[in-house]
Parts: C-alpha cells; sequence; structure tokens
C-alpha cells in the first residue's frame, strides 16, 4: 500500500469520527438548557418576542429537520452567522479575528514545551541517577501536576508584584506590557511595516512575544512535564537495546551512536504526545486565556457557550473536532516516518 492510499485510507475512516463528533456537539448545544432567545432579549422577556426570536432562528422547526440542515451546513461550510456575541456577524468572520491571538498562544506553548521538555528529558536519560537527573525527573513531576488555573493565578500574582518580591518589573522588562493583556499582533496584519519602519515592527514583535510568554509557559506546561518523563524512559529503554549494544561492539562513535540510533527511535513514544498538544490548545486555552485576559478563540467560545451562541459553539466545536482528527491523522503519517518498522498493511 502507497503512502497516498494509506492517507486516503485514514481520511475515509476520519469521516464517522467527524459525524459522531459534530452529532455530540449538536444534542449537547439543542438540547442543553440555553436559550438564545433569553439571552438576546435579556431576563424576563416577553414571551411574544421569544416566540419571534425562535421563529427567526428556526429554533420552532423539528429536531430533526434542524439537525439535518446544521448537518449540512458544516458540511458544505456554510458556517452561518453569530446570534448573541455579534449578532449577524458571519462565524468566519468572527473567529477569524479572535484566531491570531490563539494561533501566537498556541505557538508558543508548542515551542516551549519542545524546547524544554524533550532536551530535558533526553538529558535525564542519558545522565541517569545523578543530580541532574533527580532534577529534571522532579521538575517534570511538578510541572504535571500543576493544575493550568492555578498556575495561571499564581503566574499572574507574583509577575504583577515582581517589583516587590524580586526588585525588578516585568511590565518594565525590555518593553513596557501589562502582564494581563492581549498581545498586539498589528505587524502581523500589516507585515510591509517591517520594512517600512523595521524598529517600530520589531518591537511590536517583542512586546507580543513578552506578552503571550507567561500563558504559553502556563499552557504548555503539563505537556512538558510529560515530555521529560516520557523522554527520560525512552532513553533509557532505548540505550539498553541489543541493535545500540551491537552498535557499540562495532565502534561506533558515541555522539554518532546517540544522534543516529537512540534519539530517533527515542522520539517514537512521544509522537503522541506532540501531536496531543492539540488536546491542550483546544481545553486549556479557555481557562488561560480567561485568566490572562486574551481575546482568543478559547475565551470566545467560553462567552458563546455561557451566552448560548449556538452557530458559533457549534461551528466552533466543528473546527476543533476538525484539528484533532488531522492532527491524529499527521500523528500516524509521523510513525511511518519515524520508525521504518511501522508499515502501511497492518494499520
Amino acid at each position: 500500500m502507497s503512502r497516498l492510499t494509506y492517507l486516503l485510507k485514514r481520511l475515509l475512516m476520519s469521516i464517522p469520527v467527524v459525524i459522531f463528533g459534530t452529532t455530540i456537539t449538536f444534542a449537547i448545544i439543542r438540547l442543553g438548557p440555553l436559550s438564545p432567545a433569553d439571552a438576546i432579549l435579556g431576563q424576563d422577556p416577553d414571551p411574544l418576542a421569544v416566540q419571534r426570536i425562535e421563529r427567526r432562528l428556526g429554533l420552532n422547526e423539528p429536531l430533526w429537520e434542524q439537525y439535518f440542515q446544521f448537518m449540512g451546513n458544516l458540511f458544505t461550510f456554510d458556517l452561518g452567522q453569530s446570534w448573541v456575541i455579534s449578532s449577524g456577524t458571519p462565524a468566519v468572520e468572527l473567529i477569524a479575528s479572535y484566531a491570531p491571538r490563539t494561533i501566537w498562544l498556541g505557538f508558543w506553548s508548542i515551542l516551549i514545551a519542545l524546547l524544554i521538555g524533550i532536551p530535558l528529558g533526553f538529558y535525564a536519560g542519558l545522565h541517569p541517577n545523578t543530580l541532574s537527573d533527580y532534577t529534571a525527573s522532579f521538575g517534570g513531576i511538578v510541572w504535571r501536576a500543576m493544575p493550568n488555573f492555578w498556575l495561571a493565578v499564581i503566574l499572574v500574582t507574583v509577575l504583577s508584584q515582581s517589583q516587590q518580591l524580586f526588585g525588578f518589573s516585568w511590565q518594565a522588562f525590555l518593553v513596557e506590557t501589562n502582564v494581563v493583556t492581549s498581545p498586539n499582533l498589528g505587524v502581523f496584519t500589516r507585515p510591509s511595516r517591517l520594512i517600512t519602519d523595521p524598529r517600530a515592527a520589531w518591537t511590536n514583535v517583542l512586546a507580543a512575544t513578552k506578552q503571550i510568554l507567561p500563558a504559553a509557559l502556563v499552557l504548555g506546561s503539563a505537556s512538558m512535564g510529560t515530555e521529560m518523563r516520557i523522554g527520560r524512559t525512552a532513553i533509557l529503554e532505548t540505550i539498553n537495546e541489543k541493535y545500540v549494544e551491537t552498535a557499540k561492539a562495532k565502534g561506533v562513535p558515541p555522539r554518532v551512536l546517540v544522534w543516529k540510533h537512540v534519539f530517533r527511535n527515542a522520539l517514537i513514544p512521544l509522537v503522541p504526545v506532540i501531536t496531543a498538544e492539540a488536546f491542550i490548545l483546544v481545553g486549556g486555552s479557555v481557562l488561560v486565556e480567561t485568566v490572562f485576559a486574551i481575546n482568543g478563540i478559547g475565551r470566545l467560545f467560553f462567552q458563546a457557550s455561557v451566552q448560548g451562541d449556538l452557530p458559533l459553539v457549534g461551528t466552533l466545536m466543528y473546527l476543533f473536532i476538525l484539528l484533532i482528527v488531522g492532527l491524529n491523522i499527521v500523528q500516524d503519517i509521523a510513525y511511518t516516518i519515524i520508525d521504518p518498522r511501522v508499515g502501511y498493511e497492518g494499520t
């Protein structure tokens, strides 16, 4: 079976998963206690006004008709308009205005986890039962155990009082910024500024990076701890494999042995951990963005859920499902690339 055939097979197998996920989403948002009419009209609305709103939104139609219309719109990417958050605004346009901040947060949270978690885990595995190993292992346990919301509140408190606690102001470090704020991503919407006014543009990039780093550290903390622990275990298991002992006996230099034989095979158990970053980004960003006042997709999803903006909730859940299913397919493909022993026929 070729790689293209395998990819097509995985895509076909993902269709029932997407249908099931969107069906559950429809059931939750349609059968739940949320009332879009009440959210639009406020408390103690006039019953006749509620009926008019429900008739205009199609909520008085039979449930099965609403379901097929909902599914048909999603699968044709006719994602409708917001009902409550920004009435009449297309859901895609609304999501596009919030998405850059979440993408920026996700980029740095994944980068921090990868650049800190995996190297420390591999270093601890190559130096077992040393002070470095114990320190990295303990740090991995601590980072993994701390809940996102608790760590976010603690970090906001510490950074806000950094002048009193440590004698230096985080707000004034490098560039003047607030601890709790949305990053200013103006340079990315107007990249021409990098040429017309490079100094101001790079200052904007620096400020946006500084603004997002505390939230990214919180969001990537759990994955960072997991990668440290699994990376250490993977290294310890790999260096005791027979092929590594055989390479040593043949006189393979230690540096070549580590980079060519140990690291590549140690990455195999880390593949699902790395792709699981999507789950952290989807689930954890709601809390983290709320604490740090980052107006991203997580905060938008929270507001839409609370206020009963059903088309927006359904659209966001549909995009989340597509993201997770797509990353699972990428994970399967990555296995076949990293580990030649994994074939296409048995998957």
